[in-house]
């Protein structure tokens, strides 16, 4: 308001002093220049007025541009709105939906009826499924600015959605494998408890070993649940102990050997093949105890019943290389990505007959990630399979074994 009052007043002066020059004269030639100078002041008027709107006008754009520039930061996708166009979008909302969005009617980029609706009222939060894939979710908020200028908020709860739909499936699986064994230990105690069923004592007998071999495979199930409860709660906290993986690895192998050997041609289903100390690697021996374990046991189960599982531990740069590889059917490609979730099978009924869990290589896949190692699987159909981990090298010197183990 004082600017527009200091543009006003010289115009406003000049026609004040052309009138006075009338009032004192009262004379023709001062009556000419009275009406020339308040002319030449309205002239001036008008024309400073035209500069003042262009220049409110800028002050507006410059208002939006900033606007544009203070969204442009955040890691969250925010749209700034005028009315249904996209006036400006930032790095995140640009990648999430095109860089053709700024520009665009909202109602076209954002082309789902919940969100549409949302843009026809002063703010609001919808969930918009399928927005930037067919199983992504979204939630979009809208907040007003003013009358004109609206900000629009993406959130991803894709993520969130997949976690509660996994411990969903997770819980439903774990239900189901728990129930098999529960209803056939249930089933057998219930005859042989029933005074009418006259069970001899050759089937008494086969019962009760079906009910001890159940009864076994849920024990079984139920410690493979909890070690993986324990390795995913430990996830975040990398192991430290110095451990010798190729000590551990030859270890285990020779008791699984001996403890599977086959006595009539003194043959041995597991045989170790690789160096027998020095690559040391900072874990916890429990767990690469477990892993180790978890992988021969596998091997064996699903490889030819007489020809070995060799397990090797070997150097290749800066990492020891555990691998451990059995001969047989193999493995069909569709089924190697899906091999380390929770329950798969690739045959149901021969893996509940050889009493796995469906856990095993979860529980491998878990304990290389918690030692921040990689893990691979590789097979062909009617050769074999090989299962790899690495691990990164560590130049502390391995505790003994036992301590370790403490």
């Amino acid at each position: 308001m004082n600017r527009l009052q200091d543009l006003y007043w010289p115009p406003i002066a000049l026609a004040l002093a052309g009138a006075l020059v009338l009032v004192l004269s009262g004379t023709e030639p001062f009556l000419v220049i009275a009406v020339l100078v308040a002319w030449i002041g309205s002239l001036w008027l008008r024309r400073r007025q035209a500069k003042i709107e262009p220049r409110a006008a800028d002050s507006g754009v410059l208002s939006n541009r900033m606007m544009i520039d203070l969204i442009e930061p955040f890691g969250l996708p925010i749209l700034m709105l005028d009315k249904d166009r996209i006036a400006g979008a930032n790095a995140a909302a640009r990648e999430a939906l095109g860089q053709h969005v700024v520009g665009q009617d909202a109602r076209v980029a954002l082309r789902h009826p919940e969100a549409i609706a949302l843009l026809e009222t002063p703010s609001g939060t919808v969930m918009v499924k399928g927005l930037t894939a067919p199983r992504s979710i979204w939630q979009v908020s809208r907040v007003p600015i003013d009358a004109r200028f609206s900000l629009i908020e993406l959130v991803n709860r894709t993520a969130e959605a997949d976690i509660s739909r996994a411990h969903t499936d997770f819980v439903a699986n774990a239900s189901h494998e728990l129930r098999t064994p529960l209803a056939s230990i249930i089933g057998y105690i219930e005859t042989l408890s029933d005074p009418d069923a006259k069970v001899d004592k050759a089937t008494s007998k086969r019962f009760h070993l079906i009910v001890l071999r159940e009864a076994r495979r849920l024990q079984t199930l139920v410690e493979d649940l909890m070690a993986l409860s324990r390795i995913e709660a430990e996830k975040h906290d990398p192991p430290r102990n110095p451990i010798d993986l190729a000590m551990l690895a030859s270890g285990i192998a020779l008791e699984i050997a001996e403890s599977t050997s086959n006595d009539s041609d003194g043959a041995h289903r597991v045989i170790y093949a690789g160096v027998e100390e020095g690559l040391t690697v900072a874990g916890d021996r429990q767990q690469l105890d477990q892993l180790v374990r978890n992988l021969v046991d596998n091997a064996l189960k699903y490889g030819d019943p007489v020809k070995p599982v060799v397990v090797g531990v070997a150097h290749e740069g800066n990492e020891a290389v555990l691998t451990v590889r059995n001969e047989g059917e193999g493995i069909a490609p569709e089924h190697l990505p899906h091999l380390t979730r929770r329950f798969y099978r690739t045959d149901p009924g021969r893996s509940r007959a050889a009493g796995g869990t469906g856990l095993g290589l979860a529980i491998v896949k878990h304990i290389v990630e918690r030692h921040r190692g990689r893990f691979d699987i590789t097979s062909k159909l009617g050769v074999g399979t090989t299962v790899t981990a690495r691990f990164k090298l560590t130049a502390t010197p391995a505790l003994p074994l036992a301590q370790a183990a403490g």
